[in-house]
C-alpha cells in the first residue's frame, strides 16, 4: 500500500465504489462525471508541471554515495519515550564495499531526529556533514570486496503519522483501554523518518535484520520474522529483540508496542512447515482466535496455489493489531479492519465474504516484498499485483465468474488522471490507478492468453525466478512476454505509461460471416489479443490500430457484444456499421 490519502479509494475501489455511488441516488451522473473529468485534468496539469529538487535526487536515486555500497544487514535498537513522543536508538548497519568510487557515504535521516555519532567497525568515529535530511559520512578508503559495520546512534522527536498509514511516521495512541499502543508507517516516505538508512528502494538488507526494542515492563514489543529473546532490564523496562533472515524493504522492518498478547499455529503450507503466529491486544484474543485462522487458511490456500510458496518460511508469518488500517509488514503484517468482512464492515457483493486487509496486505507477501521494485516510480509492480491478487482470491474461493465480476468491479476507482509509471530516480509515486487499473491489465493479459496454467506458471514463475529480488519493471513486462507467448510490451506501454483507454471499434458483416476491427485512441502499435469465449463457442481476434477482418463460424458473431467484451477486458467498444 502506498502511504498517500488520495490512494485510499483506489486501494478501496472493489468494496467502496458501488456503495459510495448509492449514497447519493439522486446525483447527475453528467455532474459526477464532469467533476471526475475535472479534477483528472487538474492531476495531470499538476504533473506536467512539478518541479524536483536536488533532494528529490538525493532521495530517490542511487547516486555515487549510494551506489559503492551494498547493505548486508541492518541491526536496530529504539527505546521510545511514550510520554514525550521521542526516541533514543542505533542502527547498525553491516555493509559490503561493491565500488572503488567513495566520494561520501550518504545516510538519510529526517528532521527532526538527529544523528548523535557514527562509529565505523566498532572503532572509529567518523566526522559528517548535514544537507536537509541526508549527512554525508566521511569514511576511509576501504577495499573492494570488504564487509564493515557503521553504527549511527539517534534521537529526536520523530514525525508524528497525523493519518496513519496514509502519512506517515510514529503513531503514539491508546488502546480501548486507555494503554500506551506505539508503532510506525513509512512507506513512500521513506523509514529514515524513523530511522538512519540508506533510504533507497533497490537496496534491502541481503542477509535480514533485527529489531530491538526497549519498552515499559507493562508493555510487550512485536516485530519481523521471529523473538530471539526477552529480558528484563530491571529498571521497569524490557527488551525484546525480533529478527529476520531474508532481506526485507526498510520500510518493511516495524516496531509494533502494545498490551499483546499471541497464539499459534502449525500450517502445512506448498513448502511444508509453516509457523503462523498472530499478536494481538489482550482484549481481542477470543475474538482473533474465532476469526483470523480462516482467512488466513483461505489466503494461503488461494494465494500459493496462484503464485507460488509463501516467499518467507523461514521468518514465520504474523498478523499483529494496529489501530490504523494495516500495512504489508514483511512477516508481520499490520492488521486493523476491526475483524469484521470487507473494508471494515463495508463493501458490495464479493468484498463482503472476506477480509479485505488479511487478504489485500498478505498479497504483497508475493508482490511488494518477494519482489520489489528498485524504485518508486514502479511501484504497480506492488500495488497493481496485489490488487489482482484479490481477483485470483475471489477466483479461487468462488470460481471464475466472481474473479471477472470483483475484477470488472475495482474499474469505479479508475481515475486516468496520470500515468502509472511517473518519473525514475527522484522518489515519484504515479498514479493511485496502479492499483484497479493495473489489475484490471493483468486480467485482460490473462485472459488474452486464455490458458489460465500458462498464466498460472507466469504468476509462480515470476515468484521464483526474481525470489528475494528488487527488480525494474522492465524485467516484469519482459518475463510475462516471454512466458506468457505474446510481446505485450504496447499493452504496457498503453495501461502503465498514458491515460488513454483504447477502444475497439467493429463491424460485423451482415451475413454474420465476417468481423472487420481496429484499436484507436491508443498508443501506436497497440495489439492486445482477444479471445472471446461463451461455452464451446470461442473466437480469437488480434486488432492493431489497422483494420482487419476475420471470418466467423457459425455463432461467432453473438460474441461480438460491448458487455461481453467489456466482461473480460478493460477497453472501450464502439460497434459500427462500416
Amino acid at each position: 500500500m502506498i502511504t498517500r490519502p488520495i490512494l485510499l479509494c483506489c486501494l478501496l475501489a472493489p468494496l467502496l465504489g458501488v456503495a459510495q455511488s448509492n449514497t447519493q441516488p439522486n446525483a447527475n451522473p453528467d455532474s459526477v462525471r464532469a467533476r471526475r473529468a475535472r479534477m483528472a485534468a487538474q492531476a495531470r496539469e499538476a504533473y506536467a508541471h512539478k518541479v524536483f529538487t536536488h533532494a528529490d535526487t538525493l532521495r530517490g536515486s542511487n547516486g555515487a554515495e549510494r551506489a559503492w555500497w551494498d547493505i548486508q544487514r541492518y541491526d536496530i535498537t529504539v527505546k521510545p519515550d511514550y510520554n514525550t513522543k521521542s526516541t533514543v536508538g542505533s542502527n547498525l548497519i553491516t555493509y559490503k564495499v561493491v565500488g572503488n568510487n567513495q566520494p561520501a557515504l550518504q545516510i538519510d535521516l529526517m528532521d527532526p531526529l538527529h544523528i548523535e555519532s557514527v562509529v565505523a567497525n566498532g572503532k572509529e568515529t567518523l566526522s559528517y556533514t548535514k544537507e536537509g535530511n541526508v549527512y554525508h559520512i566521511k569514511t576511509p578508503k576501504q577495499a573492494m570486496g570488504s564487509i564493515n559495520t557503521l553504527k549511527i546512534s539517534f534521537s529526536g522527536t520523530p514525525v508524528e503519522a497525523k493519518r496513519p498509514p496514509w502519512n506517515g511516521g510514529w503513531t503514539w495512541t491508546k488502546d480501548s483501554l486507555g494503554r500506551p499502543w506505539m508503532t510506525v508507517t513509512c512507506q513512500g516516505l521513506g523509514a529514515s523518518v524513523w530511522y538512519p538508512c540508506k533510504d533507497y528502494q533497490g537496496d534491502e538488507p541481503d542477509k535480514g535484520g533485527s529489531m530491538t526494542m526497549i519498552v515499559p515492563d507493562s508493555l510487550v514489543g512485536v516485530s519481523n520474522g521471529r523473538l530471539q529473546f526477552k529480558k528484563s532490564n530491571g529498571d521497569g523496562t524490557t527488551t525484546y529483540k525480533w529478527a529476520v533472515v531474508n532481506p526485507i524493504s526498510n520500510y518493511c522492518l516495524i516496531p509494533y508496542i502494545g498490551k499483546y498478547v499471541t497464539f499459534h499455529e502449525d500450517f502445512q503450507g506448498e513448502k511444508g512447515h509453516l509457523d503462523l503466529d498472530y499478536w494481538v491486544l489482550d482484549y481481542n484474543l477470543q475474538r482473533a482466535k474465532d476469526y483470523m485462522p480462516t482467512q488466513v487458511h483461505n489466503m494461503l490456500h488461494a494465494f500459493e496455489h496462484w503464485m507460488g510458496p509463501y516467499p518467507f518460511y523461514e521468518d514465520s508469518y504474523k498478523l499483529v493489531d494496529v489501530e490504523h488500517t494495516g500495512m504489508e509488514h514483511q512477516s508481520a503484517v499490520a492488521y486493523g479492519n476491526h475483524y469484521a468482512f470487507g473494508y471494515r464492515g463495508r463493501g458490495p457483493n464479493y468484498g463482503q465474504r472476506y477480509d479485505f486487509i488479511i487478504i489485500h496486505e498478505s498479497g504483497h507477501e508475493w508482490f511488494g516484498n518477494n519482489l520489489t521494485t528498485k524504485d518508486l516510480a514502479d511501484m504497480w509492480v506492488h500495488e497493481g499485483f496485489t490488487n489482482y491478487s484479490e481477483t485470483l482470491f475471489a477466483d479461487y474461493m468462488w470460481g471464475a465468474e466472481a474473479g471477472n465480476e470483483y475484477n470488472v468491479a475495482t474499474r469505479s476507482g479508475i481515475r486516468n488522471d496520470r500515468p502509472i509509471i511517473p518519473r525514475y530516480g527522484v522518489n515519484e509515486e504515479g498514479s493511485g490507478d496502479m492499483y484497479p487499473k493495473g489489475g484490471n491489465m493483468l486480467q485482460a493479459i490473462r485472459h488474452s492468453i486464455d490458458n489460465d496454467e500458462q498464466w498460472r506458471q507466469v504468476l509462480r514463475g515470476l515468484q521464483k525466478t526474481f525470489y528475494h529480488q528488487t527488480v525494474t519493471t522492465a524485467q516484469v513486462e519482459h518475463y510475462v512476454s516471454a512466458h506468457g507467448g505474446f510481446d505485450f510490451s504496447k499493452v504496457f506501454d498503453q495501461y502503465l505509461r498514458t491515460v488513454q483507454i483504447p477502444d475497439l471499434e467493429f463491424a460485423v458483416g451482415a451475413d454474420g460471416k465476417t468481423v472487420k476491427y481496429r484499436y484507436t485512441n491508443c498508443v501506436a502499435g497497440f495489439n492486445l489479443p482477444l479471445t472471446l469465449s461463451s461455452g464451446s463457442t470461442k473466437v480469437k481476434i488480434f486488432p492493431t490500430d489497422q483494420w482487419k477482418t476475420t471470418p466467423l463460424k457459425t455463432g461467432e458473431a453473438g460474441l461480438f457484444t460491448e458487455e461481453g467484451i467489456k466482461k473480460m477486458y478493460y477497453i472501450g467498444v464502439k460497434q459500427t456499421t462500416t
